[in-house]
């Protein structure tokens, strides 16, 4: 059981990026992106906590990110993960954030939203396996690779509940429309989680001309199932990352003690 949020860095050269899986997905799917991008970056693997006490919406999670992996130059990340990476972005905690089928409020999946908190019974009583991974990704997964795409023990589909049900606990992230964050958005056209509307209420909220890019034939995870495809949409963005920003003041979350 991890009781903290574990991380592994790939060697690489470049910004430090962060890498978040979705609800109840693994950051080990990351790894053929993270290799695709190691000549422009240096990325981070992240595995969220396990158990009853990791019953903390993306707030709370966020924190506990920053505690373990410090401020980052950009952040990856995948469904629910983009909570989390709005989370640090507001803070200060990342200059850029690349949302891959994500969102950064519930509502930004329209109806769906109202029912997030279903996602955690559904991960417990529908006991995900390879027909839902193959779902999910959009195209057969195989079945050695189906546990970094959904929780397949009972402690990852109870994490889900508790995780799940935690998630309107909390209030959601700011805007980031009006901050100083580089941002990108990459979607499936074939996500049947996040459906691609998604990205235009996301877009709303990040900063104007933010490029949204649709990948055709892809599912919920593209950074699993079309790593090539994401790192090609991925590089120049890294490249073009501003520089640091010196803020005037603090932002309120996430202060190192």
């Amino acid at each position: 059981m991890r009781r903290v949020v574990e991380w592994t860095q790939l060697p690489g050269e470049g910004p430090r990026v962060l890498m978040l899986p979705g609800l109840g997905a693994r950051g080990a799917g990351f790894q053929a992106l993270a290799r695709r991008l190691q000549h422009v970056a240096r990325p981070l693997l992240v595995e969220y906590p396990e158990g009853p006490h990791a019953a903390r919406g993306a707030g709370a999670l966020a924190q506990e990110v920053f505690e373990a992996c410090g401020s980052v130059d950009a952040v990856v990340a995948s469904s629910f993960g983009g909570m989390v990476a709005a989370h640090l972005a507001a803070a200060g905690a990342a200059r850029g954030v690349a949302f891959l089928g994500s969102f950064t409020r519930t509502e930004h999946l329209g109806a769906r939203g109202r029912l997030i908190a279903m996602m955690g019974p559904i991960a417990v009583l529908g006991r995900p396996g390879p027909l839902t991974a193959a779902l999910a990704s959009w195209r057969p997964i195989a079945p050695t690779r189906v546990p970094e795409v959904v929780p397949t023990t009972r402690l990852e589909r109870m994490t889900t509940l508790h995780r799940a049900f935690a998630i309107r606990g909390e209030p959601p992230p700011p805007s980031l429309r009006g901050l100083p964050v580089s941002c990108v958005c990459i979607q499936g056209n074939r996500d049947v989680l996040v459906p691609p509307a998604t990205v235009k209420r996301l877009a709303a909220s990040l900063p104007p001309g933010t490029p949204q890019h649709l990948l055709r034939g892809a599912g919920h995870v593209p950074y699993f199932t079309h790593p090539e495809e994401c790192a090609r949409l991925l590089e120049p963005w890294l490249a073009a990352l501003a520089p640091p920003v010196t803020l005037s003041s603090p932002r309120p979350m996430l202060q190192r003690a």
